[in-house]
């Protein structure tokens, strides 16, 4: 089945987390324009989308091919003549209440209230709250350290999945925790970019770092979409860099089973 369509995660993915993507990330996603339309899915609301992917790409470019969707695709910026939102599903002020209360439980529960922290642990992105155990201003390093083995997170997600039955708790990062409505999550937006884009699933290829079971790029397999785990951007431009050679030599667009050496398909 021909490819049209190139979606990927973000922190871990494209880049580290919550930073910038570095210049040869940048000139890769560039190239793949060139050859297939992208999309980027993550729990990071517009500003860390603008931030770390809009204003990192070379101004040569393609972005009308782009589709760049914040919180787990509950919101979807296009360009023309400037980014702009094309819709955004919102929380409820009840359900953000609920939300920050279990959140308050959890944290007090599992001993991690008095944590050194650099900005707010948990941000409100209009259709997710994202929870990040040092604050959103953490340090790489710290936050590489915090939690390895993914712990306390799961700690918490168990927690957070008894308190909130009605929605979606999944890890992501190195320290975040995504809470959306239940059901939003990365098949939700693939789902949804299929729909808008009008590029079904069978044509898209998926990468992320976390298609591990409980990490938030699992849901997306369940779509049946073709799906690349990779380890870090390093490995997400090796894999690119696959994907445009296979165009260059076909002439046309990238089939599946395109993957780096020594990585598998499904995650």
């Amino acid at each position: 089945m021909m490819k049209r369509m190139v979606a990927f995660d973000l922190d871990g993915t494209l880049a580290d987390s919550k930073r910038p993507l570095d210049d040869g990330v940048a000139r890769s996603v560039s190239q793949l324009l060139d050859v297939v339309d992208v999309a980027v899915i993550s729990g990071g609301d517009w500003p860390q989308f603008e931030r770390q992917v809009a204003a990192r790409l070379p101004a040569r470019a393609r972005l009308g091919g782009l589709w760049l969707m914040p919180t787990t695709g509950t919101k979807l910026y296009r360009h023309a003549d400037g980014w702009t939102a094309v819709y955004a599903e919102l929380f409820s002020e009840a359900e953000k209440t609920d939300i920050r209360v279990a959140f308050d439980g959890a944290l007090r529960d599992a001993g991690l209230t008095d944590e050194r922290t650099w900005g707010e642990r948990l941000e409100d992105r209009g259709s997710q709250f994202t929870f990040s155990g040092l604050g959103q201003e953490a340090p790489l390093e710290a936050k590489e350290r915090w939690d390895p083995d993914r712990r306390k997170r799961a700690a918490l997600q168990t927690m957070l999945a008894r308190a909130l039955p009605n929605f979606s708790i999944r890890l992501g990062g190195t320290t975040s925790i995504d809470v959306t409505r239940s059901g939003i999550d990365k098949a939700y937006a693939l789902r949804r970019l299929a729909e808008v884009s009008g590029v079904a699933i069978a044509e898209t290829l998926y990468i992320g770092d976390a298609l591990y079971p409980g990490g938030n790029d699992e849901p997306a397999l369940a779509t049946g979409v073709d799906a690349i785990r990779v380890r870090d951007p390093a490995e997400t431009m090796t894999a690119i860099a696959a994907i445009v050679a296979c165009q260059g030599k076909t002439g046309s667009p990238v089939r599946s089973g395109v993957a780096p050496s020594g990585q598998d398909g499904g995650g």
